[in-house]
């Protein structure tokens, strides 16, 4: 199943800054219609449906494991453990994925809201001080952590 056919968690979100149903915004960007902001939201809305469908196909293997028309000798701590790990890792893409969504619906202008007029700003020199030496920067590097 596509991306474009799986529901998200921000669909509606997506929807309400945009205008459009979803299969409407992926079309949009399909015929080169879409805003730069439209192509991340339904990039970031992509990976979230992927990330949400992991989460749900975990969820639902770590459920039917114990499930009591099971045999319990199948059951195996070990795959369980992979388990759980790997749902932890759903977990925070999935949360990734949300928030980077949430923060780029949220720096979108309102929709009634009109785009800023660009203004003409005429070039100025500006003074800057010296670089510092090199020795001096070179104590600012981080050191890498093992």
């Amino acid at each position: 199943m596509s991306v474009i056919d799986r529901s998200t968690s921000r669909d509606t979100a997506l929807q309400d800054a945009f205008g459009a149903e979803v299969a409407e915004l992926y079309a949009q960007a399909a015929r080169g219609e879409a805003s730069a902001a439209l192509q991340r939201a339904l990039e970031l809305r992509s990976f979230l449906a992927v990330a949400e469908e992991q989460v749900a196909r975990v969820r639902d293997r770590i459920h039917a494991a114990p499930a009591t028309d099971g045999n319990v000798d199948d059951l195996s701590a070990e795959d369980l453990g992979w388990d759980a790990d790997w749902l932890e890792a759903a977990l925070a893409g999935q949360d990734g994925y949300t928030a980077a969504l949430d923060e780029l619906l949220r720096s979108l202008p309102a929709p009634t809201q009109e785009p800023a007029a660009h203004v003409q700003l005429s070039p100025k020199i500006t003074a800057t001080a010296p670089l510092a030496p090199a020795a001096s920067r070179a104590a600012a590097v981080r050191m890498r952590r093992p």
